[in-house]
């Protein structure tokens, strides 16, 4: 199938077929003899795990790792659960980050009047070192 048809099969954009080939995360695809890209269902179904590894906000060098242990009928499982718990310690991570921020930030606007006067305790929060 050409990269339309793979791209409408797989729900990966064209633009992002070409990257995920360019970077290696998907193999080259076979050409025809006019030269255009020739998906195959193995090449729909490696898409379909990259966009759902996406989804999960796994990283490009994690997704080759998790795609490449997906290749291999031979791997042991422990690899990647090791990676799979490695994320949700990073996702863990960030979530507290983003919760801290989100609370600091509702701090200072309930600290902040939000009428007529020039003082703003957000600004001031972000203005300080």
């Amino acid at each position: 199938m050409n990269i339309g048809q793979a791209a409408k099969a797989s729900g990966v954009s064209t633009k992002m077929i070409r990257y995920y080939e360019r970077v290696g995360l998907l193999r080259r695809a076979d050409r025809t003899n006019a030269n255009y890209r020739d998906f195959s269902s193995r090449d729909v179904r490696e898409m379909l795990f990259i966009k759902r590894a996406r989804t999960l906000g796994f990283s490009v060098p994690e997704i080759n790792k998790l795609l490449s242990l997906w290749r291999n009928r031979d791997r042991p499982s422990r690899e990647v659960k090791d990676i799979a718990l490695r994320h949700v310690a990073d996702l863990d991570a960030r979530i507290a980050e983003m919760q801290e921020m989100a609370d600091l930030l509702r701090q200072l606007a309930d600290d902040c009047a939000g009428d007529e006067r020039p003082d703003c305790p957000i600004l001031t929060g972000l203005g300080a070192a």
